[in-house]
């Protein structure tokens, strides 16, 4: 019985897991009022409204990770 709850509790831990998308690229535009941003592939990012757009600019290469449930922005880093 222990052995049956801990595989249950191992699988539920799996699936209630976020599944995120990592993306590279390079800053093309900043909208400071739908709080989102667009990369070189021409695809635009929604971030959270707690986002800090002033401290984005265009030009930066960036590495962009997205919750693939949302597709919110969970957190941008400067590429290396």
């Amino acid at each position: 019985m222990k052995k049956t709850l801990a595989t249950a509790s191992a699988l539920l831990a799996f699936l209630s897991a976020a599944y995120a998308a990592t993306v590279q690229g390079t800053i093309q535009a900043v909208d400071p009022e739908t709080k989102s941003i667009t990369l070189d592939d021409g695809k635009i990012y929604q971030l959270p409204a707690e986002a800090a757009v002033d401290q984005l600019a265009v030009g930066t290469r960036v590495v962009v990770t997205v919750d693939d449930t949302t597709g919110m922005v969970t957190s941008i880093e400067a590429a290396s």
